[in-house]
């Protein structure tokens, strides 16, 4: 049974990144120029993943990072941590508004809350990249976006757990004295990335956005889910 739209969120996107079925959507809620609340829309239908075709708009272009999108919703869904799903009514077009600028990236950074999650527990390949199911089950968030002090874009292969190994691309970077590794789902950096040899990358004036996942496996992993800097915005 296909959900009904009963209300409508409009958000400034911030993360449209790779996950299990589809893509991980997510933004902040835009009312005139006030910028408020995150949101993540789901597709209940689809294991929670935005598939290609809830992207697709009704001019047949595909919203992504940095647009300004008007999304039909069935019901908000929290799910645990992940408090700010909300089902989307996947029959209905979404449409999009305008493209941010530089400056609304700015005044959508989470300045006075910043990552609200512990250190101190990391993947084998990580750094500060994870935090228990336990710790998790008492949080009220899943989503920030950060001015890192430092960033640098590590591509190259990484050892998968049962053998082998696939490329990857890390984000290792300081924030608020604290040094993290984590993975990067943004499909945008991965096809500019992957397209050069492996090596460090060195990044200046971003923002990222960090999700924290699902519980798997005992856990709940950071990643940056989007890595924004002002050429993207052309």
């Amino acid at each position: 049974m296909s959900e009904e739209p009963n209300y409508a969120k409009t958000i400034l996107c911030l993360a449209n990144s790779r996950r299990p079925g589809g893509r991980c959507v997510a933004g902040k809620e835009l009312s005139g120029s006030n910028i408020g609340a995150w949101i993540r829309p789901i597709n209940a239908q689809n294991g929670n993943a935005i598939s290609e075709l809830d992207l697709q708009l009704e001019n047949g272009a595909a919203a992504d990072v940095l647009d300004v999108l008007t999304i039909p919703m069935a019901e908000p869904r929290p799910q645990g941590h992940q408090t700010e799903n909300h089902v989307i009514a996947p029959d209905y077009y979404w449409t999009k508004e305008s493209r941010a600028d530089w400056e609304q990236v700015i005044a959508a950074t989470d300045m006075g809350t910043g990552m609200r999650w512990p250190t101190g527990q990391s993947s084998y390949h990580g750094l500060n990249d994870k935090v228990s199911e336990a710790f998790a089950a008492g949080l009220d968030h899943s989503l920030v976006l950060i001015e890192p002090t430092s960033l640098t874009l590590i591509v190259g292969p990484e050892s998968q757990y049962g053998g082998g190994s696939r490329r990857r691309i890390r984000a290792q970077f300081m924030f608020r004295r604290n040094h993290y590794n984590l993975v990067v789902t943004d499909p945008w950096i991965e096809a500019k990335y992957f397209a050069r040899l492996n090596g460090h990358f060195e990044i200046e004036n971003s923002r990222l956005c960090i999700s924290l996942t699902e519980v798997f496996n005992g856990s709940a992993f950071k990643l940056v889910a989007t890595v924004i800097t002002p050429d993207r915005i052309g």
